[in-house]
């Protein structure tokens, strides 16, 4: 198997787009080598727990102009791909220290895959706050984990410090921007990538020719 290594942020649209087309890529090629482990990237480490409006945080962020005209390429592309993505549900930009963390522990458990589809939905899809901590705990029910004592881990700082840590080595080693795909801990690949580069990606690595890899 190999690893991709993948920076990213549940608050980031880019992140939810990319995803989506990396599951597509996966659909394609059932017998795909790779295996994701999810890092942490927050992409507003500065923002106060409880986090802000969304209008606000935009406004501050881009200007009027420039969130309208993100929002707008956001919907065409997730209309053109036919993505289940409503980013008109957000109303809050949370902190998401948490939700790393709650990812972070999900990696302990290999239950990573369905907490960040989780945390996706939740945000994307639904419009709920990701900080919460009865969202998140909902979240990791969901995914399989115990609920009562990712209840208690988040009421305390447990592995606030490793999530930081793991931050800054990313950011020391050229990360900047979410998201950011390292293949064998080797390559880097950054931004959504469209579903027929990872398809080729996997087509070279599986070594095996494409018309082998569709059926």
């Amino acid at each position: 198997m190999i690893t991709l290594d993948i920076f990213a942020d549940p608050v980031c649209p880019w992140c939810f787009i990319g995803k989506a087309r990396l599951d597509r890529a996966f659909a394609q090629r059932p017998g795909h080598p790779f295996v994701r482990a999810w890092q942490p990237f927050e992409l507003n480490p500065t923002m106060h727990a409880e986090g802000m409006s969304r209008a606000a945080y935009l406004q501050a962020k881009f200007g009027q102009d420039g969130a309208a005209k993100m929002h707008v390429q956001l919907l065409e592309i997730a209309e053109a791909e036919g993505f289940d993505f409503h980013p008109e549900r957000v109303t809050h930009q949370p902190n998401t220290r948490d939700a790393h963390r709650l990812l972070y522990w999900a990696g302990i458990e290999e239950a990573q895959e369905a907490v960040m589809e989780g945390l996706l939905n939740a945000h994307w899809q639904e419009g709920r706050n990701i900080g919460d901590h009865a969202t998140l705990g909902a979240i990791a029910e969901a995914a399989g984990m115990d609920r009562s004592l990712v209840q208690r881990l988040l009421a305390s700082d447990a592995d606030r410090d490793t999530i930081i840590a793991k931050e800054a080595y990313a950011r020391e080693h050229g990360i900047t921007a979410v998201p950011s795909v390292i293949v064998a801990n080797a390559h880097l690949v950054s931004g959504a990538q469209p579903t027929e580069l990872w398809l080729q990606v996997i087509d070279e690595l599986s070594g095996a020719p494409p018309e082998a890899t569709r059926h």
